[in-house]
């Protein structure tokens, strides 16, 4: 079993980073396959907390080949402080490879981010202005610049003022905004680009080569499936494919050679902008619940939108993504409370269903159907089992994956890498063997 995809099953920020981490223990290969610095994967370790927007969570075990592939894109300036941070805490890159074919985000795209956001007025879709979104669709318009591109410097500064020409058009007549220099923004590319580039290689002929050679490799995806550009909350979704199915479009890995979908959910559910989120708590408890687990976005720092756990998008998740099991984290933050619920349907105005609606309508009034269950007041964070965890909580996970349909084979107690419970029978203990 060889190739792993780690993907988040609800609205991101579900501590993907510390599964990764934890799984590339055992790998020879991590790959970050999607997204950009909008995405913040949070990893404790050696009891210090790295907060990570581009590099893979992997980067922390120096035998474990770490790659931003194809499907990134990458903001030069955040990525280079990033190295700086690990760096200067003592984190080695000597194991980071970075794709040549991965867009940039350059200062226009974060400018025509913010500027259409503040045109959209109420009708905000809630990004975070990193330019993300606009970087993607310069990629799908063909008109964006790529990492490898800063190889050739000439060719590099031709295509930016020839790309700006439009980009200036539409800043200064749309917008009302003001011009950009086209060459102070390839002056500012080189300069950070200097300490990178000796990290681009091939990626795609190293993923081969792993493949060929039955490697360990763990995908690792940003954001996650209710973001998904085709399959989450549309439009207040992402601009790539935070799905399963992404390993292979941002990597060049075809999906035979996968074999582990896990699912990363919290036992709760988070949300960070707009869009509609059936199970929010605008009371204490989703207060209570935001302060014990620290739910403030790793990005942008804007506090996370909290609720109870919501397996009718749980269960879609579990169908668009071929679900193997399911890592179900921050159970400890659900400790203390009286009772604990989950959704286990919608209510409309026309019917209740189980069924995650396509109609964007239907899930803005969908109102949660809910399951009491009795809590549990212990403190769970030692716990190294699932037999050692008080009985209430052993059947809200047992309860949580007869609702989804998938094992829950990885249970979370904890920020800490050693407060993670691997069920010993189950497909990722065999794959971290």
């Amino acid at each position: 079993m060889p190739c792993a995809v780690v993907v988040g099953a609800q609205w991101g920020d579900e501590a993907k980073g510390k599964i990764v981490d934890l799984l590339a223990q055992n790998a020879d290969v991590v790959v970050r396959y999607n997204g950009g610095p909008n995405a913040g994967h949070s990893v404790v370790f050696n009891g210090q907390t790295f907060a990570q927007h581009i590099i893979p969570s992997g980067i922390f075990n120096p035998n474990t080949l770490c790659i931003v592939a194809d499907g990134v894109v990458l903001d030069l300036e955040d990525l280079a402080k990033e190295m700086h941070s690990l760096t200067s805490r003592g984190v080695s890159l000597g194991n980071l490879r970075i794709s040549p074919n991965a867009h940039l985000i350059l200062p226009y795209h974060k400018l025509l981010d913010r500027l259409e956001e503040e045109r959209r007025g109420r009708g905000r879709i809630g990004t975070t202005g990193r330019g993300v979104g606009p970087a993607y669709a310069d990629k799908a318009s063909r008109c964006g610049l790529r990492v490898g591109d800063l190889l050739d410097e000439r060719r590099f500064r031709a295509s930016l003022r020839q790309v700006m020409e439009l980009k200036n058009l539409i800043l200064t007549r749309v917008y009302g905004a003001e011009p950009l220099d086209p060459e102070k923004i390839a002056d500012e590319c080189f300069r950070y680009a200097q300490g990178i580039l000796p990290y681009v290689a091939d990626t795609t002929a190293l993923l081969r080569k792993a493949l060929l050679e039955n490697r360990k490799v763990v995908f690792e995806g940003a954001q996650g499936t209710m973001l998904d550009i085709d399959y989450g909350t549309y439009p207040y979704v992402t601009s790539s494919h935070p799905v399963a199915a992404g390993a292979c479009l941002g990597t060049g890995v075809g999906p035979r050679e996968i074999d582990l979908i896990l699912g990363v959910a919290k036992a709760y559910t988070t949300r960070v902008g707009e869009g509609a989120f059936p199970t929010e708590l605008k009371d204490e408890r989703g207060d209570q619940i935001r302060e014990r687990g620290h739910e403030y976005g790793t990005t942008t720092g804007r506090p996370r939108r909290c609720g109870w756990l919501d397996t009718v998008a749980l269960r879609y998740a579990a169908t668009v993504n071929s679900l193997d099991c399911i890592a179900l984290m921050c159970l400890d933050v659900l400790s203390g409370m009286p009772e604990v619920q989950i959704c286990t349907a919608y209510k409309t105005k026309n019917c209740e269903t189980k069924e995650f609606p396509a109609d964007r309508s239907l899930l803005a009034e969908a109102k949660p159907v809910y399951e009491t269950l009795p809590g549990w007041q212990e403190d769970i964070s030692s716990a190294t089992s699932i037999s050692e965890l008080p009985q209430n909580a052993q059947n809200y996970v047992a309860r949580v994956s007869e609702l989804v349909g998938v094992p829950v084979e990885v249970v979370s107690v904890g920020p800490d890498r050693r407060q993670t419970i691997i069920k010993d029978d189950g497909a990722v203990a065999r794959f971290m063997k």
